[in-house]
C-alpha cells in the first residue's frame, strides 16, 4: 500500500490559482490521479499521469487550466490549478494505481488520500 497525503488547498477567488501537492510515502505507484467531490454529487476525474510523467490525461472541464505533474525525487504529484471558478469548488483527492488502464474511473484506484478543500468564490 501507498500512504497519500494531500495539501494546498484553500479558499480563492474566482479567477485565482492554487496548487494541489499530493505526498506519497510507502510502496511507489505507477498511475496517480487527481479526483474531485463536490457537494451532493459523485466523485469525478480531474487528472492523471503516469511513471514517467510523460502521458498526462485531463476532463475535458480543466483543460488548459489544470496541470498535473508527478516529482518522483520527492515523491510528489501536483495539480497546478488555474483560472478557477466557483464550479471547482469540491474536496479534491489524490489516489494511486499500478496499472494504466481505466485511468479515469475511481473504483480503478487502490489507495487514496484523506482529500482537500477547494473552495472558489464568486
Amino acid at each position: 500500500q501507498v500512504r497519500l497525503v494531500e495539501s494546498g488547498g484553500g479558499l480563492v477567488q474566482t479567477g485565482g490559482s492554487l496548487r494541489l501537492s499530493c505526498a506519497a510515502s510507502g510502496r511507489s505507484f505507477s498511475f496517480y490521479g487527481w479526483f474531485r467531490q463536490a457537494p451532493g454529487k459523485e466523485r469525478e476525474f480531474v487528472a492523471a499521469v503516469n511513471w514517467s510523467g510523460l502521458s498526462t490525461y485531463y476532463t475535458d472541464s480543466v483543460k488548459g487550466r489544470f496541470t498535473i505533474s508527478r516529482h518522483n525525487a520527492q515523491n510528489t504529484v501536483d495539480l497546478q490549478m488555474n483560472s478557477l471558478s466557483p464550479e471547482d469548488t469540491a474536496v479534491y483527492y489524490c489516489a494511486a494505481k499500478r496499472t494504466q488502464s481505466n485511468w479515469d474511473r475511481s473504483s480503478s484506484y487502490e489507495s487514496w488520500g484523506q482529500g482537500t478543500q477547494v473552495t472558489v468564490s464568486s
